[in-house]
């Protein structure tokens, strides 16, 4: 006759499925890199690079007059941005 499974099978079991999720999280995590001293996340540095190419897109598009005939002006700005933070990502942290 089987017995029922006790509440201490029950923990031990809980407790190896839940390390075996955790096999996913390893020390290399996400990329960062040293940066005066300190480990930056690669995502803070690939979103400071878009917010200032947004910003260089705004005054280049002034200068060129572009700007007075977007329709969206902030959706554009933020879009080139996110798009130069992808591009980004993608060449220097990629695969």
């Amino acid at each position: 006759m089987a017995r029922p499974p006790s509440l201490i099978d029950l923990k031990s079991v809980a407790t190896a499925s839940g390390l075996l999720t955790l096999t996913g999280c390893s020390l290399q995590g996400a990329p960062s890199f040293p940066l005066v001293g300190a480990y930056f996340p690669a995502w803070m540095m690939c979103a400071l690079i878009g917010i200032l190419t947004a910003i260089g897109f705004r005054v280049a598009f002034l200068a060129l007059g572009i700007d007075a005939i977007l329709r969206f002006r902030l959706f554009t700005y933020v879009s080139l941005g996110v798009l130069m933070a992808l591009l980004v990502w993608a060449l220097v942290f990629g695969p």
